[in-house]
């Protein structure tokens, strides 16, 4: 099966390509998107986009994930990525950063509850999970708009540090 695209108002979510690597290094590439996720290191150089690109086109035809690249509808233009990680028995973990120049403009919102319905929808998972970083509270809002609900608190090591760190613990449940 060939990897969906996902329409919104203002954004798709699309299959990242390899033509993709020097916008995903530029953006992920700051500090200050490493600084607020588990998973990016920093410094982020350009070979390690092609290669997470290409492992991302692996891990769906394994139908381990599915990582989509979020795009202004308007001018096309790559501002971050979306994923569903480690699917398994009916359940993923949601994942998702957006260039610091698309903060603040609602389209991490937008972008997630595009990837719940899809998830709940087309690939009838029964459950999705989600965390972010307690600094990170901003992350946590864009759970809560798209229906997941707070569970607690937990501790997981930050990319960019190497530290632990705590962490807030949400999921959605399809039907909820």
């Amino acid at each position: 099966m060939d990897e969906p695209r996902i329409a919104s108002e203002r954004l798709l979510l699309r299959p990242l390509c390899a033509e993709d690597a020097a916008q995903v290094a530029r953006l992920a590439g700051d500090f200050r998107i490493a600084e607020v996720t588990r998973s990016i290191p920093h410094p982020y150089p350009p070979e390690l986009a092609q290669r997470w690109i290409e492992q991302c086109a692996r891990d769906w035809a394994a139908g381990s994930a599915t990582c989509f690249a979020i795009v202004e509808r308007a001018g096309g233009e790559l501002i971050g990525s979306i994923a569903l990680k480690d699917i398994a028995r009916g359940e993923a973990e949601v994942g998702y950063w957006l260039g610091v120049p698309y903060w603040r403009r609602g389209y991490a919102s937008e972008a997630c509850n595009a990837l719940v319905e899809f998830a709940f929808a087309h690939l009838q998972l029964r459950r999705l999970y989600a965390s972010h970083l307690t600094r990170n509270p901003q992350s946590g809002r864009v759970l809560r708009k798209a229906g997941f609900r707070h569970l607690g608190a937990g501790h997981s090591e930050c990319g960019c540090r190497g530290e632990l760190e705590p962490v807030e613990l949400y999921e959605r449940v399809n039907g909820q």
